[in-house]
Order: structure tokens, then C-alpha cells, then sequence
């Protein structure tokens, strides 16, 4: 049985679900009961063009990524060995793994992407042709010791995180130090990186009245993992190492099945 994996933000996209939400009724009411508005109006309609703000995107792509795992689940019949997610999927894999069920997640989840709609001034920006080390060499060469980087998601597809202008400022140089492409991503936080903390320690204040008694250290995984860079790589290697051969992505896009190809072919 293949590992399942769950996409982060990014892999939202009007219309997501729309075959979905009328299979599980009951998720789907439980989802606008904890949200307050219609999760399916939302993911299918997007009449007030929210699905890409974070505090909306984040509860709206937990969701359709539990309607297509329990849609899963119902074809097969059995839940998988592996479950991963990057960044906001990793609730879903948690969900998956038994941790909490689909309402505990999303109030989680709802509460993490309000806590980082509120982070100003930062920008992200995928550096496509370049590795962590010559990237990092770059941004200490030009002074630029602030940007992090925030996600590996392949050895050449990696992510960087900080205020807006110190972005602007990394992009030409990046690119002049051989990357092949620079592409700002559609967020407004330096998400995964230390301008995340004041948003790391609320959400580590509101984790304080959940418990996961079969998992003492989710919560502050959690926490740290908003603004602790996404070690994808490593996450996938580690599931090589188990003996996983093939990969599922359970959600919408298949933006983690070409990272995946990417990292088994070294790049």
C-alpha cells in the first residue's frame, strides 16, 4: 500500500471538493458549524475571492483534504502504513494517523491560519536550479542574513522566507548567481521563518487546552512547525528508508507527486 501525502498551502484552486462535500453531509455541516460560513460555497464558488487568503485557505484546504482521505478510505478499506503532509498537511496526516479527529483538527487549524494572516510586510519566493548551501552563501555575500530559508522541497526547489524587500533585493541576485527561476509565491507572511514566533507562541498559548495523550510532544511540534523551515526531503528520504516505494497524494493538485519525483531523481 502506497504512503499517503497531504498538500500545504498553494494547492487550493476554486472548485476543490465540489464532487465531495455532498458524499460526507455530515463532515461537510460539522465544517461550517466550526467555521461559521459554508466551506462548500467557499472551496466551489469562492463568491467573495477569500480561498487564497490564509485565514480561509488554510481551514478550506484541511477540509477537502479529509473529504478526499475519507473518500479513500471508503474505496479501499483499510487506513495506509505512512501518512505525511507538508506544512498545513501534516494535520491531515495526523488526522489520518489517529491523532485527532476532523473537528479537533480544523478548530486547530482555523485558529493557525488566522494567527498567521496576521504577519505583514513578509514575502515568499520559490528558488528553482539552486541548493540550500549556495543559496545561503548567496544571502550571507550580499548581507541578507534575515531571509531563511523555509522550505526544502527538492535538492534544487527551495524556498525563502522574510520581509518583503529584503525578497525583492534576494530575487536578481539569486538569479545571478545561476538560478534558473525566482517566483514570488501568493502569500503575505514570511511564513516558516523566525518573523513567525510572536504567531509560534499564541498558537502554542491555544494548543494548551488540547490533548493528545498517545502523543506528548504533537503540541509543540506544532507550534515550532510555524516558523521552523518544512524538511520535506528529509521526510521523504525517511519514508525511502522504510521501504515505501510508491507515494499517493490525497488531496487536490499534485503539486507533492512532482516534488517526490524530483527528490528520487536527485534534483
Amino acid at each position: 500500500m502506497p504512503a499517503y501525502i497531504f498538500p500545504g498551502q498553494g494547492s487550493q484552486a476554486i472548485g476543490m471538493g465540489r464532487e465531495l462535500f455532498s458524499q460526507f453531509p455530515e463532515v461537510t455541516a460539522k465544517a461550517d458549524e466550526i467555521l461559521g460560513y459554508s466551506i462548500t460555497t467557499l472551496c466551489v464558488e469562492d463568491p467573495h475571492q477569500r480561498l487564497n487568503q490564509t485565514q480561509y485557505t488554510q481551514p478550506a484546504l484541511y477540509t477537502v483534504n479529509a473529504l478526499f482521505y475519507l473518500n479513500k478510505l471508503r474505496q479501499v478499506g483499510k487506513p495506509p502504513s505512512f501518512v505525511a503532509g507538508h506544512s498545513l498537511g501534516e494535520y491531515n496526516a495526523l488526522l489520518a494517523a489517529g491523532v485527532f479527529d476532523f473537528g479537533t483538527g480544523l478548530k486547530l487549524v482555523k485558529k493557525r491560519g488566522e494567527l498567521m494572516s496576521r504577519a505583514i510586510d513578509g514575502a515568499m519566493a520559490a528558488v528553482i536550479g539552486l541548493n540550500a548551501e549556495t543559496i545561503k552563501s548567496i544571502l550571507k555575500q550580499q548581507d541578507l542574513l534575515d531571509v531563511a530559508i523555509a522550505n526544502h522541497n527538492s535538492s534544487t526547489q527551495i524556498v525563502i522566507s522574510g520581509k518583503a524587500s529584503d525578497i525583492s533585493k534576494a530575487q536578481p541576485l539569486l538569479e545571478k548567481g545561476g538560478a534558473l527561476m525566482v517566483v514570488r509565491l501568493k502569500v503575505s507572511g514570511a511564513f516558516h521563518s523566525p518573523y513567525m514566533r510572536p504567531a509560534q507562541e499564541q498558537f502554542e498559548a491555544y494548543l494548551k487546552d488540547f490533548h493528545f495523550s498517545s502523543h506528548s510532544d504533537i503540541s509543540k511540534n506544532l507550534a515550532a512547525q510555524i516558523a521552523e523551515p518544512v524538511r520535506w526531503v528529509e521526510t521523504i528520504h525517511h519514508l525511502l528508508a522504510q521501504n515505501v516505494v510508491e507515494f499517493e497524494e490525497i488531496g487536490p493538485g499534485k503539486v507533492l507527486t512532482g516534488l517526490i519525483m524530483r527528490i528520487k531523481n536527485g534534483q
